[in-house]
């Protein structure tokens, strides 16, 4: 038996049990026995590319727009109308094909971004450690687990020291959990089987072996995701869809009330209803979804190249909205690879003593790997007579904030602890003398205190070790008491080369900048001072909890560094500055995770630890805050790009739709026929498909995109009444200036409606005066390209088929002045509306 039933409660039997119903054991599966069970569980071959494609394709034409589309194809056939069948297939299909590749090319950035973040195992396999991804674990498994691990399966342990995870993705309990092998009883609540791992937790602190029982759907996680999937809607998402309800009624109201009136005035049903279709098409925003999409997934490219992978690609735009930045210390404003400056006793003299104690305590440590622990065992050291052998470990917590190691070095056992200065003097009752002996700390203490301040006015960061000698041969947390402070451990992590620079960067962006430290406030300060920040404002975890909730926002804003903080408190000041701000966090460790869930947007580093990876929005390729400030222009950009679309269908193509709408209450004839109307907008979205690569100006890249509904209503209604302005203007012009009738009428107007919709993008993708800025090279050939068609399309052998003639030379120079008349003063009116509007 390889499979469980996932209504077991396997919690109630032994690992030996569950090695003897999965064929398994506790040095793991063979990896043979692992793929076959793999093989199994899939069941079916995945879905191949063309497969993939074909699905893709079709989804194309699902959308009500298309659908109704595809109505006035088999309408026409119907009535035999051979042209309008061929017409309208050719739109429908050029429009789904171009919106296929686009959306195709999309996927497949994503597909390589989620390749990139695969979170891995470590799985014993044929007895040896290897990494696996998540996704290829099986029942059987046996999994190994540390410090900053995330759990990727529901398991059942098999050892565990000091095991604690955090929950509370599926409990919402945010305190650590103790874990322990043992039997639950079957009726325990998940939160009270100490023996158990779940998909969706991780590890907080301590190290585990467990074995895989359920994995996928059959997880508890798994059940909760499909029984309440749920996908959080960002500021931009939700704005998105509102403006489209918005225009969606608007369209359906007025093309509804269109038909009605031509059916009043007699006119055709079949015509008058296709009419009414196009209308609806004509000002519907159907490529808004595939140029939001098509624009992020542009977006993440781009930032791919500048080594930033993009986990969700609608956290684009909220990267584009941030004003703050905070971030953690080491490795982000350091080099965060530790210098070790010295190991001295309490009275700052070098000791080789101190030395070989905080090497033992390195060296047999086995959680969360660190860049302390590892310069302090490349530290070279004294060969003992007796090789020393390890007892027991303490792991280190955020808490205690020490790592206890317990030794045998033959004369005698020894603890000894290593960690934050203030947590391992506390447990000190005696200190070591210069000449080996030890006295009551009593005398002592103030001196010991300004020498660790000494070493951090001086830019180092200290962390102390005591040890005690003892007999026993099992320790716990309990055990860490009367113990001899021994002295410190000096380190200095360098400012990284770039920082001051990339701060700059940042304030360019109007970005402020604050850090969030474990550091002690001495050193935290120095380090504020040497990237440029004068008179640094520091609070300290301790001064946090001395501050009113209501009170802590304006605290929080004043500062500009948080030392001393606990994770929780970490998150407590995220959440006080979204008050203020629109908040990312940047950090890699386990600590940083409650943080990074806080923030509006989270990011984090490549080597993280997995559970801060999981968490995050963005992974840093490399840990640079230059990188950074790329990646917020690109949310930027991004967002600009996606708001000149908008603006597009709420001003020109919207105004010239319902102008065409109106014109027809009055007109005996249809103003533009219904595959004009559809060609109209053909035309003119098809270079509007290359706006997610256009250039953005570095006025609007340098503060945040925000999501505007009432500026985009008053665009709506200002740009809207001047394109209908200029299309009475026209109206006029053609039916009382060249008293044309049906064909000339329209042809007329096809090609009015067609060059204001192409030229407004030009007035509206820049805030200043059009031949200020420069557009995007592919979206200008376009665009010429589009309007030569447009100009070509009456006097070409096709005219007839699209019910259009030739305008004599006279006619197409007054409409090109009538166009000439709008771009200039739109360009004008533009200038003027952002200016009054800009605060908005």
């Amino acid at each position: 038996m390889n499979t469980v039933e996932k209504t077991d409660a396997f919690w109630t039997q032994t690992t030996a049990h569950w090695s003897q119903q999965l064929s398994s054991s506790e040095q793991g599966l063979t990896e043979q026995a692992a793929q076959q069970r793999l093989k199994a569980a899939i069941g079916k071959q995945p879905e191949s590319a063309l497969q993939k494609d074909i699905r893709l394709f079709v989804s194309q034409f699902k959308s009500p727009l298309m659908l109704l589309l595809i109505g006035a194809v088999l309408l026409s056939a119907f009535l035999g109308d051979t042209s309008d069948v061929l017409i309208i297939l050719f739109i429908l299909l050029s429009t789904g094909l171009i919106s296929f590749f686009q959306e195709r090319n999309a996927g497949r950035v994503v597909e390589k971004l989620q390749a990139l973040i695969t979170i891995k195992s470590t799985v014993l396999r044929d007895g040896q450690e290897q990494e696996v991804p998540a996704s290829q674990l099986v029942p059987g498994d046996v999994l190994l687990f540390n410090a900053g691990d995330v759990v990727p399966a529901d398991c059942l342990l098999i050892q565990a020291n000091e095991l604690q995870a955090n929950e509370a993705s599926l409990t919402g309990e945010s305190f650590p959990v103790r874990k322990e092998p043992c039997i639950s009883e079957a009726s325990a609540a998940l939160s009270q089987r100490p023996n158990c791992l779940w998909e969706g937790s991780s590890i907080v602190s301590g190290s585990g072996k467990a074995m895989v029982i359920h994995t996928g759907q059959n997880t508890v996680f798994g059940n909760v995701v499909q029984s309440a999937s749920s996908v959080i809607e960002t500021s931009f998402d939700k704005g998105l869809t509102d403006f489209g309800f918005m225009l969606m009624r608007i369209t359906l109201a007025l093309s509804g009330f269109i038909l009605i009136i031509n059916l009043v005035n007699q006119k055709s049903l079949i015509e008058s209803a296709l009419f009414a279709l196009a209308l609806a098409v004509g000002m519907a925003p159907e490529l808004l979804p595939a140029i939001t999409t098509i624009a992020m997934s542009a977006g993440a490219k781009r930032l791919l190249d500048k080594k930033v992978i993009v986990k969700k690609l609608n956290s684009i735009q909220n990267l584009g909205e941030i004003n703050l930045l905070c971030t953690d210390k080491t490795g982000t404003i350091t080099e965060g690879a530790i210098q070790i400056n010295g190991i001295v006793d309490a009275w700052g003299q070098s000791s080789e003593f101190v030395k070989t104690r905080v090497h033992y305590n390195a060296l047999f440590e086995t959680g969360y790997s660190n860049p302390i622990d590892e310069a302090i065992r490349a530290i070279a050291v004294d060969t003992p007579v007796v090789k020393p052998t390890k007892l027991g470990e303490i792991p280190y917590d955020f808490t205690r904030k020490r790592l206890s190691i317990a030794i045998d070095i033959g004369t005698e056992k020894q603890l000894i602890s290593k960690g934050a200065f203030t947590e391992c003097l506390a447990i000190c009752t005696t200190v070591r003398m210069p000449n080996g002996s030890t006295k009551p700390i009593t005398d002592y203490r103030q001196a010991i205190e300004q020498q660790f301040e000494q070493f951090g006015q001086n830019g180092m960061r200290a962390i102390a070790v005591c040890y005690k000698n003892s007999q026993q041969t099992i320790f716990t947390k309990a055990d860490e008491t009367d113990m001899t402070f021994a002295g410190f451990v000096l380190m200095k992590d360098p400012i990284k080369a770039g920082v001051v620079e990339a701060i700059d960067a940042l304030k360019q962006l109007n970005i402020d900048f604050k850090i969030i430290s474990g550091d002690n406030r001495i050193v935290a300060q120095a380090i504020g001072r040497q990237i440029g920040i004068d008179n640094p404002v520091v609070i300290t975890g301790n001064e946090l909890l001395g501050i009113d909730a209501t009170e802590l926002p304006q605290k929080v804003k004043s500062a500009h560094i948080f030392s001393e903080v606990e994770p929780q408190q970490k998150e407590h000041i995220i959440q006080a500055l979204r008050h203020s701000y629109t908040v990312a966090y940047m950090g890699d460790g386990i600590n940083d995770v409650p943080a990074i869930n806080a923030a509006d947007v989270g990011i984090s580093v490549d080597n993280a630890t997995d559970v801060a990876r999981d968490a995050a929005d963005f992974i840093l390729l490399e840990k640079d805050l230059s990188v950074i400030a790329a990646g917020i222009s690109e949310g930027r950009k991004t967002f600009a790009n996606t708001l000149k679309y908008i603006y597009i269908s709420t001003g020109s193509t919207f105004g010239n739709m319902c102008s065409v709408a109106l014109a027809s209450l009055f007109l005996p004839f249809l103003p533009m026929l219904p595959k004009q109307i559809l060609l109209t907008n053909f035309l003119t979205d098809f270079p509007f498909l290359s706006i997610p690569s256009d250039n953005v100006d570095q006025e609007q890249l340098a503060k945040p995109g925000k999501w505007n509904i009432q500026l985009i209503k008053r665009y709506m209604l200002v740009f809207g009444i001047h394109s209908s302005l200029f299309d009475v203007i026209t109206f006029s012009t053609l039916l009382f200036g060249f008293h044309l009738k049906e064909s000339g009428f329209q042809s007329g107007w096809f090609i009015e409606s067609i060059l204001t919709e192409l030229l407004i993008f030009f007035i509206i993708r820049t805030r200043k005066n059009f031949f200020r800025s420069q557009p995007a090279r592919w979206i200008s050939v376009l665009s010429i390209v589009c309007i030569l068609i447009t100009v070509f399309l009456p006097y070409s052998p096709f005219s007839a088929t699209f019910g259009l003639t030739p305008p004599p030379l006279h006619q197409l120079a007054a409409i090109l002045l009538i166009i000439l008349g709008y771009v200039v003063t739109a360009d004008i009116l533009k200038v003027w509306f952002f200016r009054r509007y800009k605060g908005e």
